[in-house]
């Protein structure tokens, strides 16, 4: 019998979109269960949520540490928790959570800010528990097929990468007409030191790196604010230069107009090259240099122990935020592996926090070209 995992959760209350898809995405594979939580630092939001949700109202917390305090004393405490939070808080929780034994799965960023990551990394060091963040595009097949696909050496010597996340939805100041999601992630106090770079951006970063398995080794970065009277980046354009010789280019923009969510990477090699969409993310489009085009669709001649439909059946944004979910789930009950090989962990991370800081400083003082060394550390 598969041992049922209790979830709790911080954060994720009325009005959140990240909240219902950790649960959904917990819950989906039947690994875990949501029974206790902070879901707001308003305790009438947080019992609503906790309705919602179907929690037992004896389980939901006035704070976390009260939470795990709590949690701990019971037989069937909870054993993770999801960090459902603006960036600001994801270290408090963090590693109050690795404190008292309990797994972390956290939104990305990892933290708000490099020395709070770094902080972080001590902690997940120091403990026996597994950390692992949603970076969700991680958790669709095709990706983990492009992935395989890269390493396998199909394409050649890696040439030219190019990942591009436009979205429009920052496109007005709709901070200022009470919007919370928006109001948090343009926020320095609450979202750090990046913008759109933070929020959007660091997800196209670790695809590039996690799919071509090419590491950043500099770049010329170039974040602007086009929406005035916002005191982060809301458009990110990023020049990249990788260790094994290719070249790449990082787009990154909450303020393109009528995008929604078209995270889009292409990875050009000497004998082929590699188009994903998350639009179209149930397939691979792989072309060569005389022309012609092959589509990979999902379920297609791979391990059938990634998809859970038969071919033809699309799965989505859930379905891949419900794989780092069960990968996490497997790395609880051994498989410990599975954290930072195809399930991003704190390495991730750190290096995500020091590309967004390094990126930030380097554009605010006009720096061309800037080095991007491996944390050795």
């Amino acid at each position: 019998m598969i041992e049922v995992l209790p979830l709790a959760m911080v954060g994720g209350g009325p009005g959140s979109f990240i909240g219902p898809v950790h649960r959904m995405a917990a819950e989906l594979d039947g690994r875990m269960r949501l029974v206790a939580g902070v879901f707001s630092s308003d305790p009438e939001r947080s019992r609503a949520a906790a309705a919602a949700y179907a929690i037992d109202p004896t389980r939901v917390y006035p704070d976390y540490p009260t939470m795990f305090e709590s949690e701990r004393a019971r037989a069937d405490g909870v054993q993770v928790v999801s960090i459902a939070t603006p960036n600001h808080l994801h270290l408090p929780i963090a590693t109050a959570a690795l404190a008292s034994g309990v797994h972390v799965v956290s939104d990305k960023p990892a933290t708000a800010t490099l020395k709070e990551a770094l902080a972080l990394r001590e902690a997940v060091r120091a403990s026996d528990r597994v950390y692992a963040l949603t970076y969700t595009y991680s958790g669709y097949p095709m990706i983990r097929r492009a992935r395989d696909i890269v390493a396998a050496g199909e394409l050649g010597p890696i040439r030219k990468i190019v990942v591009e996340y436009p979205q429009g939805w920052l496109s007005a100041a709709i901070e200022r007409g009470g919007n919370r999601q928006a109001a948090w992630r343009v926020d320095p106090v609450q979202a750090g030191v990046g913008g759109c770079i933070g929020d959007i951006g660091v997800h196209a970063f670790h695809l590039a790196e996690y799919v071509s398995g090419e590491r950043v080794s500099a770049f010329v970065a170039d974040l602007r604010t086009m929406v005035p009277g916002r005191a982060l980046d809301d458009d990110c354009n990023v020049l990249l230069r990788f260790a094994g010789g290719a070249s790449g280019v990082l787009v990154a923009s909450q303020v393109a107009t009528g995008e929604r969510n078209n995270l889009t990477l292409r990875i050009y090699g000497e004998r082929k090259g590699l188009r994903w969409c998350h639009e179209r993310a149930d397939r691979l489009t792989l072309t060569t240099a005389s022309g012609d085009t092959s589509v990979l669709h999902a379920g297609q001649g791979t391990d059938g122990a990634m998809f859970r439909l038969p071919p033809g059946h699309p799965e989505g944004f859930i379905e891949a935020f419900a794989r780092i979910y069960a990968d996490v789930a497997a790395a609880i009950a051994g498989k410990r592996e599975l954290i930072g090989g195809v399930v991003p962990g704190i390495a991730a991370g750190v290096r995500s926090m020091r590309f967004v800081e390094t990126a930030v400083a380097a554009s605010h003082a006009g720096h061309g070209w800037t080095s991007f060394e491996e944390d050795a550390s």
